[in-house]
């Protein structure tokens, strides 16, 4: 057979046109309504069919319609302001952020993650992880944050769901074309399109570019479907989450090194990298080899570089989340890369090790990537807890309090998920709310919507997301070959005006989808009480793998298809963006029933609540902190107990989600006054608009990236790098100074000068001998770590005081003296620890590095 060439085959769009290919390949349509309507105005059955893709929708369009669009004055002069402004947009340079002068190869920060979020027509996603990082982008483009971001581009994206008649999920996975998406191969100066490869124990794994842009910010897709490539590593980049526990490393090498290498191609070296979950932390290490190879530093030096320079956030309490692998694979595929970096493997593994000192234990991406970042953290606060509970091995020195995990709550971009008509409303009572969605003055307005308009608007989404529910379940019914009489009932599932509670995500077994299911004949009951109307949407998938997430789903279907169930409760197949969008705008109610504290986040209640929609979850994730013990913004199952026993914290909470419904919910929903308005539910929704609207966006997160981490990075790292790398040289050399010298390290005649009698905030002068054997007083923090104690001689609550150096007492000996007030009456204790101090170094603590008195 002769060798086949082939072409790729576009429209030829009139000149008066042109402009809709620049506005369809950038994503920044995704969350403009102005630009999107160009397209459905063009056919919005075909923009339906086409999953909102722009690229697809313009090369399926006929020519007769495109002749005619090009004699539409009307629509051209929408496409012609719609261009205008998407460059109004591309063009604004102003930022409050004061980033250091960037030179040509340098770009502020990489953001790197397995999966990204943005748009339905970009399938390269699973759920929540990949559309914070989808957010996380839109708001960094709106916000003008110099970042650009890595990930891989998946020819199968994650899995599509449908149903067996027994309620049993399958999974399919259909092939995505690229070119019939808004992306673009990048290319080299040469015009090809550009391609880099990474080692894989001796072969190796090529991949060539991508691009896509989202707003101002591009992402960069590796591809690895190549004919160089051998079949195995063609599937490399096929499937998220797809294949074995070597495909995943596959895929980890892939995004960490062959990410890094990317950037290096196309002349990109960011001052800055973030990894979105540790399965890009192998990024750090090729950031390590660089430096040494490249510019001749020791693995000390290029280390402190790194690890200065780099932002970790982890997402996930679930153990299971956290990537491992044997010792016996990562020696197949990294020996060689520790010699690369002067280590041997045994010291290699230890940097992915809790215990450095096991060597059965498993390499852990989490661990490395704690390791090698100078900032981490959580994604609420009660997770950054969790956190810093679940990692205390990586610094057995620090209490819980001091491991250097910190915490920035999530948040949702919200001219994203926010409903056209929602957004309406906002735009004629809140005013900005799209540029400056973290501003409280903004969302105080809230209060100025008249409850009738508030009102009526929630009450068109609620009625637009039962006619969505009706066709989906239609479309369900139709593709499984159902009767007639069958497809008829679709047309009667919900009523437009009952109360709507909706429950969409992963079906992992803690989230608990069936909490509702262990008592259900209280459920029946509910759902048939023809006084008080109630109703449930369910949406969702199980991992491939995960069959009692399976067994869940199977079981809310068999009582959804029960006679008495199944008009008032549904469970949509195939879970996605679109459903998604619909559930948090119409639903009157979110539920959210993890067991705690297993849920990071859970920012799907955040896009709800951006809507009107009131929550009830148990305090776990967002909800902990932004719940009012008034329920004056929703409602909580339970007071944030946890339990040992899980069979009966099930029961408890089912219980307690049962009398809230009961007694609270459906009664406040179903109170009504004049104009039939429900004037105590629209106080909730006003409520949670005006408190949680400025604080669970992304704008807000993203500045707090900024301002804590990206900018505090960016300088150490041009502070670093200066006069060919010396900072980073001596602050290598100062902690092996540290290190060498650190057991020698004594505190000892700790004295205190008080009263009989100590009052409250009276002070306490507090002095002791410090022994720092040679090391500088600048080189140390001596602190009084000090609060209430309990009676079992712990501390309640701790705070830090730090003690100054007041005399150099000669041979290594220093005198140093601090003054604490106790705040309260009771039981108060206090000690003096040493820790490291460097002007480099962004935390005390994460060098693991403490001395206390008395050790």
């Amino acid at each position: 057979m002769q060798a086949l060439r082939v072409f790729s085959v576009v429209p030829k769009l009139p000149p008066r046109l042109e402009v809709l290919w620049d506005i369809a390949y950038n994503l920044w349509f995704s969350w403009n309504d102005d630009l999107t309507n160009i397209f459905t105005s063009i056919d919005h059955t075909l923009w339906t069919q086409c999953d909102q893709n722009p690229i697809k929708l313009l090369n399926r369009l006929p020519q007769r319609r495109i002749e005619e669009l090009a004699r539409d004055d009307f629509f051209l002069q929408r496409l012609a302001d719609a261009k205008r402004s998407l460059d109004h947009y591309l063009a604004r340079r102003h930022t409050p952020f004061k980033f250091p002068a960037l030179p040509d190869r340098n770009m502020a920060v990489a953001y790197f993650s397995l999966e990204y979020g943005i748009a339905m027509c970009l399938p390269i996603y699973s759920g929540g992880l990949g559309v914070l990082a989808g957010d996380h982008l839109k708001s960094a483009s709106d916000l003008n944050v110099p970042l650009v971001a890595v990930g891989l581009l998946y020819r199968e994206g994650y899995f599509r769901q449908y149903m067996t008649p027994d309620g049993w999920q399958q999974e399919r996975y259909p092939d995505h074309d690229f070119e019939q998406m808004p992306l673009k191969p990048v290319h080299d100066p040469l015009g090809n399109q550009l391609r880099i490869c990474v080692d894989l124990a001796g072969q190796s794994l090529c991949a060539r570019l991508w691009e896509a842009h989202v707003g101002k910010v591009r992402l960069f897709l590796l591809d690895t479907n190549l004919p160089e490539n051998t079949p195995e590593f063609r599937q490399v980049t096929a499937r998220l989450y797809g294949g074995g526990l070597e495909m995943r490393l596959w895929q980890e090498i892939l995004l960490g090194i062959g990410g890094i290498k990317a950037l290096d191609a196309m002349g990109i070296e960011p001052m800055v990298i973030h990894m979105n979950e540790g399965h890009s932390a192998f990024a750090g290490l090729e950031r390590i080899r660089v430096y040494m190879q490249e510019h001749g530093l020791s693995f000390e030096a290029a280390t402190e570089l790194t690890a200065s320079s780099s932002v970790f956030t982890t997402h996930t309490p679930v153990p299971a989340g956290n990537d491992r692998f044997p010792p016996e694979l990562m020696r197949t595929y990294f020996e060689g890369y520790a010699g690369k970096l002067g280590l041997a493997f045994k010291v290699f593994m230890a940097l992915g090790r809790e215990d450095p000192r096991d060597e059965g234990e498993q390499f852990c991406m989490t661990v490395l990537a704690l390791r090698l970042s100078r900032f981490s953290n959580g994604v609420s606060k009660l997770h950054g807890d969790v956190s810093r509970r679940m990692w205390q091995r990586v610094w057995p020195q620090n209490p819980v309090e001091d491991v250097p995990i910190g915490a920035i709550t999530n948040g949702v971009h919200a001219a994203t998920w926010v409903a056209t008509d929602m957004a309406i409303l906002y735009d004629r009572y809140l005013g900005n709310w799209r540029e400056d969605p973290d501003c409280g003055r903004i969302w105080e307005q809230a209060e100025s919507i008249p409850d009738a308009e508030l009102w009526r608007t929630h009450e068109r989404l609620r009625e637009r997301l039962v006619d969505f529910v009706r066709n989906r379940l239609r479309k369900q019914l139709k593709d499984k070959g159902a009767r007639h009489k069958e497809m008829q009932v679709a047309d009667e599932v919900l009523d437009p005006q009952a109360l709507t509670i909706g429950f969409a995500r992963r079906f992992a077994t803690y989230k608990r989808a069936n909490l509702l299911l262990m008592d259900k004949e209280r459920l029946v009951r509910l759902l048939t009480d023809t006084g008080s109307r109630v109703q449930f949407i369910f949406a969702g998938k199980a991992h491939p793998n995960d069959n009692e997430g399976k067994k869940i789903i199977q079981e809310l279907q068999q009582l959804c298809r029960r006679d008495d169930c199944r008009l008032s409760m549904v469970f949509l197949e195939d879970y996605d963006v679109k459903i998604a969008s619909r559930m948090v705008q119409g639903c009157d109610v979110w539920l959210n029933n993890p067991r705690r504290p297993l849920e990071a986040c859970g920012t799907s209640g955040m896009k709800a609540m951006i809507n009107g929609v009131l929550q009830v979850s148990t305090l776990d994730g967002w909800w902990d902190e932004a719940y009012r013990a008034d329920n004056s913004l929703g409602w909580a199952i339970g007071r944030g107990e946890e339990y040992d026993d899980l069979s009966y914290q099930d029961f408890v909470e089912s219980q307690t989600l049962f009398n809230l419904l009961e007694n609270d919910i459906l009664p406040e929903f179903y109170d009504r006054g004049r104009g039939n308005l429900p004037r105590n539910w629209i106080r909730k929704m006003k409520s949670a608009l005006r408190e949680l609207g400025p604080l669970f966006n992304a704008h807000r997160m993203v500045e707090e990236y900024v301002e804590r981490a990206y900018l505090p990075s960016c300088r150490n790292y041009v502070s670093m790098v200066k006069d060919d790398f010396r900072p980073a040289k001596e602050l290598a050399d100062w902690r092996m100074r540290l290190m060498t010298r650190w057991g020698n390290l004594a505190i000892a005649d700790i004295r205190t000068e008080t009263h009989a009698k100590i009052f409250v905030e009276e002070p306490i002068l507090i002095e002791a001998r410090v022994y720092l054997d040679g090391l500088a007083p600048s080189d140390v923090r001596v602190e009084i770590y000090h609060g209430p104690v309990s009676q079992d001689s712990e501390f309640a609550k701790r705070r830090t005081t730090p003690m100054a150096p007041e005399k150099d007492l000669g041979e290594g000996w220093h005198l140093y003296r601090g003054e604490v007030m106790p705040p309260e009456a009771g039981r108060f204790g206090f000690t003096v620890r040493i820790l490291p101090h460097h002007p480099l170094l962004l935390d005390s603590h994460a060098l693991g590095l403490i001395h206390w008195a008395g050790a």
